[in-house]
């Protein structure tokens, strides 16, 4: 081989192996386990914050936990933790916010869908929540913004994902990718930095754009922000989808 081809060939393989250890999942690229902003893009827009309802005309400060969307057939439905959801007062989702700012608009709750296990015992393994956003102009969300599939029975850590997310004290959105662990036969962790009160419901999207986890789960979703956690999405969450992904 003539020494130039030979230099090609080893940048080549350079390349590979930077991009094997730089996990791409939605639109977070880096290193593992590097929380940063999240750029505007598709992939960020699809995630947003839910906000009380008396809270619609003034955002700033007032977001509490976060959701993304996800594909339905009627194009209304985000996905977010358990206990983020179940209490009596009504509730919006903003998709893409930033800033006291709703660049895609601001939607409301209909209504939302939990668990059996959640609702009867709030079992961690439970604290996975649908929400039916009313449609606006006789669009939905998911027309707005796009959305992730939601998939169960992925096997844990089979690939990256990058998990993005609002801590309760930014106004924008964190972003990290890593690859996650078994914490149990129904938990899976992730560690990533900086994913404080305010990220449940945070959806962990793999480089196939299936939301494969959402924050919550065990310690509703962690006693550190340095290490996160997600139910591991199987049966019960796929019957909750289906049960939510029919309402229109």
């Amino acid at each position: 081989m003539a020494p130039v081809k030979r230099l090609l060939c080893v940048v080549v393989v350079l390349v590979a192996l930077v991009s094997a250890s730089t996990a791409v999942a939605d639109d977070g690229a880096g290193p593992l386990g590097v929380t940063v902003t999240a750029g505007a893009g598709p992939g960020s827009a699809r995630v947003g914050v839910l906000v009380p309802a008396d809270r619609a005309s003034r955002l700033a400060d007032g977001h509490f936990c976060t959701a993304s969307v996800v594909r339905a057939p009627y194009r209304n439905l985000v996905v977010t933790a358990a206990h983020c959801l179940g209490g009596d007062g009504r509730l919006v989702f903003v998709p893409g916010y930033r800033n006291g700012r709703a660049p895609y608009g601001v939607w409301a709750v209909k209504r939302w869908f939990l668990p059996a296990g959640w609702v009867h015992g709030r079992r961690e393994d439970s604290d996975v929540a649908f929400a039916v956003v009313a449609s606006r102009g006789g669009r939905g969300v998911e027309d707005a913004v796009g959305g992730n599939r939601f998939a169960t029975g992925t096997a844990t850590g089979a690939t990256a994902v990058t998990v993005t997310g609002y801590p309760d004290s930014r106004e924008t959105p964190v972003s990290c990718t890593n690859r996650p662990i078994a914490h149990s036969a129904t938990q899976q962790r992730i560690a990533c930095p900086g994913f404080s009160g305010g990220t449940s419901g945070s959806p962990w999207v793999n480089g196939d754009g299936q939301v494969v986890g959402v924050l919550g789960g065990h310690d509703e979703g962690g006693a550190s922000p340095g290490v996160s956690y997600s139910v591991v999405l199987g049966a019960e969450a796929e019957r909750l989808y289906r049960d939510a992904a029919r309402d229109p």
